[in-house]
């Protein structure tokens, strides 16, 4: 095979959530020498964007995100150490975890694979994540955003919480926040005093990659 036909086979099969395929392609195209950033850049990403494209259309659904992405996944697992070897940038640093009291993870984990997929560097910190671990997470890793994810709405209150907690260890100015989850609202999310709001994974990538923009356009 060509470097045209393995870009053009992976963008493809990743549309359709082909993961033997993806990453039956991906060795093929590392066997020929190719960058794994330009699979990366010129393939998977573009795959995941007309992915998210055609949800926000109402052509693919969440079963369709899902596979596609899990498709990018399996790649990733073999092009993401060669890609920090190789110094590949990321376009920033999230980190993600569901509020204390809430053990659900699925749109969570959706929204990683999409954020991964756009070139974010995803931090998962996983489920029922105190406001201290989430304190903790950000000093470490120090993100460029940090996500709060709720599915129930017993747990929504757990956003002011972390919020307050960042405040008070005085990291709240130094990183994004974005929170999200089914029963999440705009509203809701403006009256904790979050950056940012995402409905569903597709507008989390285009909201997270708005925020970090408007960010690094304001000097220091």
């Amino acid at each position: 095979m060509t470097e045209q036909e393995i870009l053009q086979g992976l963008y493809d099969r990743t549309l359709v959530g082909d993961a033997p395929a993806v990453l039956d392609l991906t060795g093929r195209g590392l066997a020929a020498g190719m960058a794994p950033e330009t699979m990366l850049f010129e393939a998977l990403i573009p795959s995941l964007e007309e992915v998210g494209a055609r949800f926000e259309r109402g052509d693919f659904f969440v079963p369709e995100m899902l596979i596609a992405g899990r498709a990018m996944a399996g790649a990733m697992e073999v092009l993401r150490p060669l890609l920090a070897r190789t110094g590949a940038t990321s376009l920033g640093t999230f980190l993600m975890g569901t509020v204390k009291g809430d053990v659900h993870d699925i749109g969570k984990n959706l929204v990683n694979i999409m954020l991964e997929g756009a070139g974010f560097q995803v931090i998962d910190l996983g489920v029922q994540v105190a406001p201290e671990r989430f304190v903790a997470a950000v000093r470490e890793h120090r993100p460029d955003i940090v996500g709060f994810s709720a599915f129930l709405t017993t747990t929504m209150p757990m956003f002011k919480a972390n919020i307050n907690a960042l405040e008070k260890a005085g990291l709240r100015d130094q990183v994004i926040v974005m929170v999200g989850g089914a029963p999440v609202t705009q509203e809701y999310a403006d009256a904790v005093g979050a950056d940012g709001y995402a409905a569903d994974a597709s507008t989390a990538v285009r909201r997270a990659k708005e925020l970090l923009a408007g960010r690094r356009a304001v000097p220091a």
